[in-house]
């Protein structure tokens, strides 16, 4: 179901999240429930969710806006495909974009940045986290496609 039929059915229910994100995934469209990793320039939590949290799952990483390094690049969108994660939402940034084009998951972060992050493991897992207008709460469900990002407290679909 789109987001603009969810939107119609549901809008009382649901939270909708500011229009920040690019697309860079092959996977326009996709939903499942949250995961979050809390971080800041450092993807060593990111990489261990992608390890461990089950298929299905949407990971959403609060990386607290920073557009200095990328969060996410090539090899650990890969770890995600082929564990079956619907899809990831980064507050922070990408890199290796022409592979990522290619990934068949969804992938929405606020932009580009070739630089790599450090690898000090600081941060935090499985908790609420808050950007885009939204509280993105463990288990909670996101919907994402080209109209937008919206975030329900229980499954919509059938």
């Amino acid at each position: 179901m789109k987001t603009t039929d969810l939107c119609d059915e549901f809008i009382e229910e649901l939270q909708v999240s500011e229009d920040l994100f690019q697309s860079f995934g092959k996977k326009r469209s996709f939903h499942g429930p949250i995961y979050t990793v809390k971080v800041y320039e450092d993807n060593v939590l990111v990489r261990r969710a992608l390890e461990t949290i089950p298929a299905g799952a949407v990971l959403i990483v609060d990386g607290g806006g920073s557009k200095k390094c990328a969060l996410l690049g090539d090899r650990l969108a890969e770890i995600a495909v082929q564990r079956g994660i619907q899809g990831i939402i980064i507050n922070g940034c990408v890199r290796d974009t022409k592979e990522l084009a290619t990934l068949d998951i969804g992938i929405l972060a606020l932009g580009k940045n070739p630089v790599k992050s450090r690898k000090e493991g600081k941060g935090d897992s499985d908790i609420p986290v808050h950007f885009a207008a939204v509280n993105w709460i463990p288990r909670h469900i996101v919907y994402a496609d080209k109209d937008g990002v919206v975030v329900a407290s229980r499954q919509l679909l059938k």
